[in-house]
C-alpha cells in the first residue's frame, strides 16, 4: 500500500513539549510572552513545563521507539540555540539537540528537523520581527548554527511551519503569538518577509550541509474535495482548493506559488491590489529554491459542487457530521485530494508532515487510554492516502500529529492529540492503544489497514497487576511482535 522506505512517523514542536523556559541559557520567546498576557491562553495555562521533553527526552525517545517510530518530526526553539536573538549561540541549548539527535539514531529514529515552529525569540520580535526584512539573515545565521552542528547525523530539514497560521492568528487575528492585529499591507510585509526566511534557509542548508540535505516546508495543506468525483467535480474542488476569495492568508498558493514557482498567483496580486508592499524583483530569487518534498499539515476539508455557473460552490456538513473536539471536521478524502493537487500543481513528492485529531482521552481504570476513535479515524485517513500512492502521487512519508499530548498553543492542555498520554501533573506517560495500533501499521507498512475491525483487537503489553504502560514489550509475545522495529528500520531512509 505504500513504497518500501516509506517514513512512517510523528511530530512535535519545541515549544509545545520541551518545556524548561529558563534552563541551560533559553531566552523569551514570543510564546512566553503572549502567555504571560490575561486571558491569552484558555485556564491561563503556559508551555513553561509542558511535557518537560528537554530533560525526559531519553525516555520519550524509548516511547518512540516501542512504538516502531522510524521517523521523528521535531523543531529547534530558536530561543534556546542563539540566545541573543541572532549571532550569539548557546551552546548548552544547541547541545541539548545534539543528544537528542544522537538518541533517536541510536534508537534506530530517523530525526526530521523543522528550523521554525513558531516561537521566534523575542528579543527578534522587538526588532521588529516579522516587519523587519533583516528578519531573513537573523533567521539565516540561526540556521547556520544548527544546519553546522547536527548536519553530519541529520539530512531532513523542513524550513518553516504553517506560515498561514502564524501570519492569520499572530499577526491577523492576535489570538497566537505575538498576539499583533495587523492591516493587510502589514500582513502582506510579514507574509513576504516569512517566505524569505524560508528561501534563506534553505539556502543555508543546501550550502552547508556536511550530509546530502533532503529540503522542504510544512505549510497547511487546505483542502477542497470533491463531494462527487466526476471529471467536473474535480476540476470544482482543484480550482477552489487554489482559489482567492477573500483578503486573507489562508491560500495555498499565496504561500506556495513563490516557494515553488517563483511567483506571486495573479488572482491573489488583483485582490490584494495596492494593499501590496514594494517588492524587490530580486527577492524571488532567494524565496524560490529547489526542494526535495513538499510538506503538507492536513487535517481536514470542505466539500465542494460544481455550481450552476460552473463555478466551485461549498456543500455545508449536515448537522451532526463527525468532528473532533477542536470541531474540525472529519474528512479522510482530505489525504487523497490534497496531496493529489499540490503534486499536480508542483510537481514535488508529497510528505504529510502533520495529520491526527483531538480527543477527550483519559487513563482508564484498566490502566489504559482507549482511544478508538483516533484509530478509527487515522486509519480512514491513512487509507485516503494509500489510495493517492496507488494513483501516482509520489507519497514519501506519514507524520502523525502528535507523538504526545502537549500544550496546544492558545487552546492550553485542553486538547489531547497525541499517541501518547501525558498526565501534566505528574508527567507521567502511557501509551494510548492508538500507539500500539501505529506501531503495527509500521511494522506491517500500511497493509494492517486492510483489517476491517482493526481497532477491536488492541492487545497492549499486559503484566499481572501491572498497568500496560509500565511493562516492557517482551511481557508479551503479541505486543513483541507488534512494538519491535526490525533492524533495517530508521536506518537511511530516503525520499
Amino acid at each position: 500500500m505504500f513504497p518500501a522506505g516509506f517514513a512512517w512517523g510523528a511530530g512535535s514542536s519545541s515549544y509545545q513539549i520541551e518545556g524548561a523556559v529558563t534552563q541551560d541559557g533559553r531566552q523569551d520567546s514570543i510564546w512566553d510572552a503572549l502567555c504571560r498576557r490575561s486571558g491569552a491562553i484558555h485556564g491561563a495555562e503556559t508551555g513553561a513545563v509542558a511535557c518537560d521533553h528537554y530533560n525526559r527526552f531519553a525516555e520519550d525517545v524509548a516511547l518512540m521507539k516501542r512504538i516502531g517510530l522510524r521517523a521523528y518530526r521535531f523543531s529547534i526553539a530558536w530561543p534556546r540555540v542563539v540566545s541573543a536573538g541572532s549571532g550569539v549561540v548557546n551552546e548548552k541549548g544547541l547541545a541539548f539537540y545534539d543528544r537528542l539527535v544522537d538518541a533517536l539514531l541510536n534508537a534506530g529514529i530517523e530525526p526530521w528537523i523543522t528550523l521554525y515552529h513558531w516561537d521566534m525569540p523575542q528579543t527578534v520580535f522587538e526588532r521588529g520581527g516579522l516587519l523587519n526584512r533583516d528578519i531573513a539573515q537573523w533567521f539565516a545565521d540561526y540556521s547556520v548554527a544548527v544546519v553546522d552542528r547536527l548536519s553530519d547525523r541529520v539530512n531532513h530539514w523542513i524550513t518553516i511551519n504553517e506560515p498561514q497560521v502564524f501570519i492569520s492568528l499572530g499577526y491577523g487575528d492576535g489570538k497566537h503569538a505575538p498576539g499583533l492585529r495587523l492591516s493587510i499591507p502589514e500582513q502582506l510585509l510579514a507574509a513576504h518577509n516569512c517566505l524569505l526566511m524560508h528561501g534563506r534557509a534553505a539556502q543555508i542548508i543546501r550550502s552547508r550541509a556536511k550530509k546530502r540535505p533532503l529540503i522542504g516546508w510544512a505549510p497547511v495543506g487546505r483542502v477542497e474535495y470533491p463531494l462527487v468525483e466526476t471529471p467536473e467535480e474535480i476540476e470544482a474542488a482543484r480550482t477552489a482548493t487554489f482559489a482567492f476569495r477573500d483578503k486573507n492568508f489562508w491560500s495555498n498558493n499565496w504561500f506556495g506559488d513563490p516557494a515553488i514557482l517563483g511567483h506571486y498567483p495573479e488572482d491573489g496580486l488583483r485582490l490584494f491590489g495596492s494593499d501590496m508592499p514594494k517588492i524587490d524583483p530580486r527577492d524571488m530569487d532567494v524565496i524560490k529554491q529547489p526542494l526535495d518534498f513538499f510538506g503538507l499539515n492536513i487535517y481536514s476539508g470542505t466539500q465542494i459542487r460544481r455550481g450552476p455557473a460552473g463555478q466551485p460552490e461549498v456543500v455545508p456538513y449536515p448537522p451532526g457530521f463527525p468532528t473532533t473536539t477542536m470541531r474540525w471536521a472529519v474528512a479522510p478524502k482530505s489525504l487523497y485530494w490534497g496531496p493529489r493537487f499540490h503534486y499536480e500543481r508542483y510537481k514535488l513528492p508529497i510528505v504529510i508532515t502533520e495529520n491526527g485529531m483531538a480527543g477527550t482521552d483519559w487513563v482508564q481504570s484498566d490502566g489504559r487510554v482507549h482511544d478508538a476513535h483516533r484509530i478509527d479515524f487515522t486509519r480512514q485517513y491513512l487509507l485516503e492516502l494509500a489510495r493517492a500512492s496507488s494513483d501516482g502521487v509520489p507519497v514519501r512519508g506519514y507524520f502523525h500529529w502528535s507523538v504526545m499530548d502537549n500544550f496546544e498553543w492558545a487552546e492550553g492542555y485542553k486538547e489531547r492529540f497525541g499517541l501518547v498520554h501525558i498526565d501534566y501533573a505528574t508527567q507521567k506517560r502511557t501509551l494510548k492503544d492508538s500507539a500500539y495500533w501505529y506501531a503495527e501499521v509500521i511494522r506491517t507498512n500500511g497493509d494492517h489497514l486492510s483489517d476491517e475491525s482493526p481497532y477491536l483487537n488492541i492487545d497492549a503489553p499486559r503484566e499481572a497487576g501491572a498497568s500496560a504502560p509500565d511493562v516492557e514489550p517482551e511481557a508479551d509475545g503479541h505486543a513483541k511482535r507488534m512494538i519491535e522495529t526490525k533492524s533495517s528500520v530508521g536506518r537511511g531512509n530516503a525520499l
